[in-house]
């Protein structure tokens, strides 16, 4: 049987929160994951789950300095970086 030790929580992005503040939505944080008796790590994404004035589905990776896109759109299947996802939530607004 895996057995998974939880290394550390993600909290959500403040940016992110203050944009959406006036939306209908849902977060689930994420975690970093340990697999016990490995050296494997698992990274469960947190997730904004907009679902009013649009539904849109934001994942957000814990990642390294070389990857400078650590937010997934489910909806447009693509990464974006942070001034990318401010640009997209502030269109939903109108």
């Amino acid at each position: 049987m895996f057995e998974f030790e939880v290394i550390q929580d993600l909290k959500p992005n403040d940016e992110i929160l203050e944009i959406i503040k006036d939306y209908e939505y849902t977060i689930k944080d994420g975690k970093i994951k340990h697999l016990k008796a490995t050296n494997l790590q698992l990274i469960e994404p947190t997730e904004y789950l907009i679902t009013y004035p649009s539904t849109l589905t934001i994942l957000e990776y814990k990642v390294n300095e070389i990857a400078n896109k650590p937010f997934y759109i489910k909806e447009h299947k693509q990464k974006y970086n942070i001034k990318e996802i401010k640009q997209i939530l502030t269109k939903l607004k109108i």
